[in-house]
């Protein structure tokens, strides 16, 4: 705030003294000068340079809760390598606009043959959400033999420019297929 003030202070300086430059014969009256018109007419400049200037400091944030559901076909996919704990949703917390938030899960082939995998995003609500969020993960295409289990991240990453949106949803499709 120190370095606003001292802007803010030189910036009327060089106001009141351009204003005595280029108006100073006209603000003479008889011999007397008319200071209180160029002292409340420099503090209000003065207030909207500082406000202006300190309000572009302060950056704002805001939190979106979310929460996803999570839908497999062909497969099981769990929170835990002992593949306990089946997800069925997964709450990605409170983010902020332009995060990366990951989770890990594990996927199990519960076919009868070698499987690839697959992922995709649906029923987003509200749809727009779609425009701003991505869904990645670091699958690398590998076969994923009969019960064989591998741990997979999942990536959203939310655009910096992302408005308007609170809430939202969206499911996660993961395949298997031979």
């Amino acid at each position: 705030m120190r370095g606003i003030a001292v802007k803010v202070r030189d910036l009327r300086r060089r106001f009141v003294h351009e204003l005595e430059k280029r108006l100073g014969y006209q603000l003479r009256l008889g011999h007397t000068r008319i200071k209180p018109l160029l002292i409340v007419a420099t503090t209000i400049v003065s207030m909207l340079l500082m406000l202006t200037g300190a309000t572009s400091l302060f950056e704002t944030n805001r939190a979106i809760t979310t929460f996803g559901s999570v839908k497999a076909v062909g497969i099981g996919v769990y929170w835990d390598l002992a593949l306990l704990n089946s997800v069925s949703t997964i709450n990605w917390g409170a983010i902020e606009p332009g995060s990366i938030n990951s989770v890990n899960v594990c996927i199990k082939n519960e076919g009868n043959s070698a499987i690839i995998l697959t992922q995709n995003t649906t029923n987003w609500n509200p749809p727009e959400a779609a425009d701003y969020m991505t869904l990645s993960w670091n699958y690398d295409g590998q076969s994923l033999g009969v019960s064989g289990a591998i741990q997979v991240t999942l990536t959203l990453t939310i655009s910096a420019s992302i408005a308007n949106i609170t809430t939202f949803s969206f499911d996660i499709m993961i395949k298997g297929s031979s």
